[in-house]
Order: C-alpha cells, then structure tokens, then sequence
C-alpha cells in the first residue's frame, strides 16, 4: 500500500511539473543561419535561467514571411512573440500588447536610447508596439586608398563635396567615384538624395501632396543622374543590387557606398580596417542629411498566454548583453546607450552611423511603409522609372511626378480609411 501511495506521489508531482511547464512560440522573419544560430543560442540561455519554460522557435524565410505570417495569424496560429519588422508595425498594431509600463519598470529600460524608445512608438507616437533590436541606417563607406591616389584629402561631408570627390576617382583608370544601387532596392539612394537636397524628410505637406516633385527633391533626382551619365559610377551600376554594390566597394571598383552596418560584414572580411572608414551621409544646401532608417525589434501578441512571461523573453533577447552580441552578428546599431564604447564599435568603421545617430544635423528618415501599395511603388514603379532615368530616356522632372502623384493618390487613400 505505501508502495502505491509512494507511487502516486510520485506521478503526482510528475504531473504538476508538467503542467506548471510553460512553451513559448517565437517567430523570425528576417531569417538567415547565421540569425537563427544566435537568436537560438540566446533562447537557450533563457530556458537554462527560467527551468520548465521551453521556446519554440519558428523561422520563415524573408521572401515569403509576410504572406505566411498573416496566413499563421489569419488561422489563429499566432505566436507569443515576434521579430516585427518597422513596415508591419502599423498592419498588427492592434493586436501587440503596449510594452510603455514594463519597459518604464524594467532594470534596463532607463539605457534603452531615445531613438529606440522612438521608434518602439512609431506607429501612434505613444504606444510602444516593440522594442526595436538595432537600426539599419545609412552612412558613407569611402575608400581611403583611392581617395588618397585621386588627391582627395578628406571625405565628402557636403553634396557638393561628394560629387567632386567622385569625379576625382573616377578619372583614375578603372575606378569610379560611387557605387550606385540602380538595380532593385535602390529607393532609399533616391529618397535620401532628395531629401536631403530639399532640406526636409516630410513625405507629404499640409495638403496632403507629395513632395517628391518639389524643386528641392527633383534636384536630389537630378544628382544620382548626374552621377550615373557623368561616369561617376559604373555602367553597370543601373542595375545593381545590395551583393553587387558592396562587391563594387570592397573590390576597389568605386571608393564610395551608402549603406547599413550589415554591409560592414562583408567589406570587413575582405578589406583592411586602415584601408575604409565610415561617415555620415554628406549634407545639403540647408545643412541637414536624411538617411534611411530601417529597424525590426520584439513585438508580444496580445493573445498570448502569458504576458508576463512573454515579456520576460523580450527583456532578455533585449538586455545590453544579449543586444549587443546580436548586434555584432547580424549587422545592426545597438539600442542602448554606451554601446559605442565597446571596442567592437569604437572604431573608425561604426563612427559615422553613432556620429549620425547623436548629430542634429542627421535627421534619419522613416518610409512610409503604412501606405498600403508602398512596396509596388518601391519595387515596381520606382524601380522602373529610375532606370529609365539613369538611362537618359525619361528627365528627373518626370520621375518626380510620376512617384508624386502615386504616392499623393496613396496618402489620400491611407487617409480616408483612418
């Protein structure tokens, strides 16, 4: 009889165990092995420290995620926490729990940066959807070497500069001043040339138009033209993507790239530190640079079973230790404060990106990726167009009016429906 009873005891206490344990569900989008190798290093240092509580990570490849992460929440099969992107924010804002009180309370909130704690609010300005794992931000990549052989004695802080700088390199034998991305993904070039030209980052004034066609923006057009047609940049440059530019850097086929910290993997492997530096994006004639920002972060559904603990994978995966290692693996700057100080980014390679994150004058740029067809009009209209532009066959006026009026009919759109 004891032997029984001991028996039960034991099947009982078997039983509670189980039950008191707890499974998470986390997705990630933007998937690559690398990325999943450290976000699950990271989930099993979470499990050891929280015995009983297990996390499922689910990972969808970055060409498909969006359809199939609204199929999974359409069907009900949604996670506790995501890996959001900045341009689904605004699609599930809704259904994402307001993270403002438990970062407030939490030991690390008070180093989160204000830029992080900004752009966790992107999508009403109060609530915080996400807190955001670093930024993918645009700088200047330059090429020391070849700067030093075309005579030129300091990177371009100006426009102006910028293209003389690039004319210089160019009339060296085989070499160009500009890695130009005429090929898919080369909005953002576009976007921040014609910001920072007009002097402002607003999409749309008071009227609700796009300013895209103002004289300011079709300048900033005007330029990568000007770039492309004056042999500044390769020929083959019109149709270019994120691999080819950064190949054109690191081969020394061109001393200039604008692009993120994930660009810095590559050029890093195969360049030597001495050889480049990172810089701000040069200003305008009003003083101010627009660089592209891009961000993801950790986001928690509101249907999880367990807030509290939902939260506390977030706290983890966004404490300095645990940000700042995946910040060093996957190519982003770190969101809290001090992080420049770590020996990995105090160099000349991460200076321009915490330069333009702490300088008034970058002022970084958020696309309005709330507009519902504004990935048709990135990867379709303007991808098109601006070709067609570099190529001689349409003027930058043209291009200009063509973006505004699609964008100004989308705003218009957004708006009626809010």
């Amino acid at each position: 009889m004891r032997g029984l009873i001991g028996a039960i005891s034991v099947l009982a206490i078997m039983a509670g165990s189980t039950a008191s344990a707890e499974t998470l569900k986390l997705v990630e989008v933007i998937t690559s092995p690398e990325r999943t190798k450290v976000l699950q290093a990271q989930v099993d240092a979470f499990e050891a420290a929280n015995p009983g509580t297990e996390v499922e990570i689910v990972s969808l490849p970055w060409g498909q995620a969006f359809e199939k992460f609204a199929t999974m929440v359409a069907g009900g099969d949604i996670p506790d926490v995501v890996e959001m992107p900045d341009r689904w924010a605004g699609i599930y804002k809704d259904k994402l729990v307001d993270l403002n009180d438990r970062i407030a309370e939490w030991e690390h909130g008070a180093t989160l940066t204000q830029k992080t704690i900004d752009m966790g609010r992107q999508t009403d300005g109060k609530s915080a959807r996400m807190i955001p794992y670093g930024f993918y931000l645009r700088a200047l990549f330059y090429n020391k070497k070849l700067l030093e052989e075309a005579g030129v004695k300091e990177p371009p802080r100006t426009m102006e500069d910028f293209m003389a700088a690039s004319k210089a390199v160019s009339e060296l034998d085989g070499k160009y001043g500009y890695c130009l991305r005429g090929g898919p993904g080369g909005l953002n070039g576009w976007i921040m040339m014609a910001a920072t030209m007009n002097g402002s980052n607003t999409f749309f004034d008071e009227d609700g138009k796009s300013t895209l066609n103002q004289p300011g923006s079709v300048e900033g057009i005007q330029f990568l033209i000007d770039m492309y047609q004056n042999g500044y940049a390769p020929k083959d440059a019109v149709s270019w993507g994120f691999n080819e530019i950064v190949a054109g850097f690191y081969s020394g086929t061109c001393a200039f790239l604008d692009q993120d910290p994930d660009a810095l993997i590559a050029v890093s492997e195969r360049m030597d530190a001495e050889d480049f530096a990172v810089i701000p994006m040069p200003v305008g004639p009003a003083g101010k640079a627009f660089p592209t920002i891009g961000f993801a972060g950790w986001s928690m559904f509101d249907t999880t079973s367990d807030k509290d603990l939902s939260w506390k994978l977030i706290a983890h995966l966004s404490s300095p230790d645990s940000n700042k290692e995946w910040a060093k693996r996957v190519g982003v700057i770190p969101i809290h404060e001090g992080a420049e100080q770590d020996p990995h980014f105090k160099t000349e390679q991460f200076a321009g990106w915490f330069e333009t994150l702490n300088g008034e004058e970058y002022v970084p740029t958020v696309m309005p990726t709330y507009l519902e067809q504004f990935g048709y009009f990135a990867d379709s209209i303007a991808l098109e167009t601006s070709q067609e532009a570099l190529l001689g066959q349409i003027s930058a006026q043209e291009v200009a009016d063509q973006w505004a009026d699609f964008l100004t009919d989308e705003y218009a759109r957004w708006k009626a429906a809010q």
